[in-house]
């Protein structure tokens, strides 16, 4: 009866050791990432090319809202890299432990005003104020950064009253240039990576570059997670990010060092 036991016990313990080592085997080379959805454009682009010369990686990128992330990451959500849309929400995950080594700054966000049924460089901020204009979409404040530089720019304006009734929510800023393009909003602010994204251009909309002195610098920031100890992929991404290569696509997507 003893012996029977054992040998179940053993047996079992060589199950679960294959199932392991066949677990492993499938992440090996899987990178995993957590960005801000402003980066849509633009990581997607690093990744392809990043792929060109690491075939044998994959990378897996969920976008969100930085503040969806950063508390996703510290309830245990297996990201290997998590790319901000500020220096806030790392330095958090850096101060609980959740960082392996050093933060970067890979770019200076900007926001602009966009539309497609007005031009905003005619009258810049104050276009909000046109009697057409319904809706205006931003990013959600309470845990975008995108959104919170939005209000900012609004209030140094002193349009915030004026306009808070008609302002919408995206959940992210990618969330909020959809309520523009679907119609749901007549205007937004959202992030300039995104107006300047070929889906955006496609959309015949024109947009105001809202000067950076009206709003706090969204100085945006990466790092390589607990999570990705081991992983020899997400290391060889996180220097690919620290490349010429991928710091000339960040800037071609409007993202200033």
């Amino acid at each position: 009866m003893k012996c029977a036991l054992l040998l179940k016990r053993v047996l079992l313990f060589f199950v679960l050791l294959n199932a392991s080592l066949g677990a492993a085997g499938q992440d090996k080379g899987k990178i995993l990432i957590g960005a801000a959805s402003d980066l849509k454009f633009a990581l997607d682009s690093v990744i392809s090319r990043y792929s060109v010369t690491h075939k044998n990686d994959k990378v897996d990128v969920t976008y969100s809202s930085s503040g969806k992330l950063f508390e996703q990451i510290s309830h245990g959500a297996p990201y290997d890299l998590f790319f901000s849309a500020d220096t806030e929400y790392p330095d958090k995950l850096k101060a609980k432990g959740l960082v392996i080594g050093e933060l970067y700054v890979y770019g200076i966000g900007r926001i602009v005003l966009w539309s497609n049924k007005f031009d905003p460089v005619k009258d810049k901020m104050r276009s909000l104020l046109y009697p057409t204009i319904g809706k205006i979409s931003i990013a959600n404040p309470a845990h975008a950064p995108y959104g919170k530089r939005a209000v900012e720019a609004l209030k140094y304006y002193n349009l915030y009253p004026k306009v808070l009734p008609r302002l919408v929510y995206g959940e992210n800023i990618s969330q909020a240039a959809q309520f523009i393009t679907s119609g749901a909003a007549d205007a937004g602010i959202i992030a300039l990576s995104l107006a300047t994204s070929p889906a955006m251009q496609n959309e015949k909309g024109s947009y105001f570059l809202i000067p950076a002195e009206a709003h706090s610098p969204l100085e945006q920031a990466f790092g390589l997670l607990t999570h990705a100890k081991g992983n020899a992929a997400a290391t060889s991404f996180r220097d690919f990010m620290l490349s010429d290569e991928a710091k000339r696509i960040l800037r071609h997507f409007g993202f200033v060092e």
